[in-house]
């Protein structure tokens, strides 16, 4: 098969023809019909610090996936070749209390699909069932492809109710988004979106008009959310940016008693004066990473069946796999909402 190839430790990567993988007995095969690019890829692309303290090349990387079951193993149960299925990408051990104790996507001992095994940036990839969400038949594969992100988004939005309250996304990449669109579909009253990419904003003007976008590098919007909420601020703040600046801004926007979630990675050590940020506030602040396994994507599940809204709109661009390059340095310049690689 062919396959997008980390074979060292340096930047770049080559397609390759490599052999397809071999199954274990609670494995399945998946026929991969469409990949989406995540940070984590441009990351390893680019062998980062980030990249270098996770990755052990050679391998192929990507994790975002959607296709079909050519192969099941032994003990397999409940899924069977010819299902569509979707990638949850964190493989849990089963074994840990984390585990045990319904936090499989914490997990003690944790892996994740092509980081620290071979991926899907591939004609064919290994799933373990731990790992597998069946889809309907008809499923179009790239809405399989970013069920995985939407669920980030879904975990930091829903750590509590969003109906009828106030509520900003940090952040107007893929992931803030979905979860604009999940706000709105939820109930929110108010919805705030910033970021200091236009064209960014400018998709979410489009996919969420009901939105107020913002872009903090040159409006207000401190100010502007003061107003609009007459000066108390926000209900919920979901931070994506994980950059300082909109960390400190998030933390600014929130109201006495509002909760946030952190979801964004900062590449650095943040300071935060804590004692106006959170001690006076009484705000309640979450870490989020990951899915929750799998109440995350049952609550997803439910929005799309229900139709409450159409994450596909965020995909901006298709490629085949072979125009890897081109693809990933287009998600690089943040010019692109979701970009997907056909295997």
């Amino acid at each position: 098969m062919k396959a997008l190839y980390k074979a060292r430790p340096a930047p770049g990567a080559e397609l390759r023809q490599v052999d397809i993988p071999k199954i274990g007995p609670t494995d399945m095969l998946v026929r991969v019909q469409s990949a989406a690019i995540c940070g984590t890829d441009n990351h390893i692309y680019d062998w980062t610090p980030w990249a270098q303290a996770r990755v052990k090349p050679p391998m192929i990387f990507g994790h975002e996936f959607a296709g079909e079951v050519v192969e099941v193993g032994s003990e397999v149960r409940g899924f069977a070749v010819g299902d569509m299925v979707a990638a949850e990408t964190h493989i849990p051990d089963l074994q840990c209390m984390q585990c045990r104790t319904g936090r499989q996507h914490t997990c003690e001992n944790m892996t994740i699909i092509g980081v620290h095994t071979d991926g899907a940036f591939a004609e064919y990839a290994v799933l373990p069932q731990a790992c597998a969400w069946k889809l309907p038949p008809e499923t179009d594969p790239d809405l399989g492809a970013i069920l995985e992100p939407i669920g980030v988004a879904a975990n930091g939005l829903f750590k509590d109710r969003i109906g009828g309250l106030s509520v900003a996304i940090i952040g107007c990449g893929p992931i803030g988004l979905f979860g604009a669109q999940m706000a709105l579909a939820c109930g929110a009253r108010q919805l705030f979106v910033t970021d200091i990419n236009e064209y960014r904003l400018d998709m979410a003007r489009s996919i969420v008009p009901e939105a107020v976008a913002l872009n903090p590098s040159k409006e207000d919007v401190e100010g502007i959310v003061r107003e609009a909420t007459e000066g108390r601020g926000l209900d919920v703040v979901i931070e994506l940016s994980g950059h300082p600046a909109g960390i400190a801004q998030a933390f600014n926007l929130l109201a006495k008693g509002g909760r946030i979630s952190l979801v964004g990675l900062p590449s650095q050590p943040v300071t935060l004066e804590l004692t106006n940020a959170i001690i006076y506030r009484e705000a309640v602040v979450y870490g989020s990473t990951g899915r929750i396994m799998w109440d995350t994507w049952y609550t997803v599940d439910a929005l799309l069946k229900a139709n409450k809204f159409d994450p596909t709109q965020v995909i901006t661009h298709r490629f085949p796999l072979e125009q890897y390059d081109e693809a990933l340095q287009l998600t690089r310049s943040a010019n692109a909402g979701k970009v997907i690689l056909k295997p």
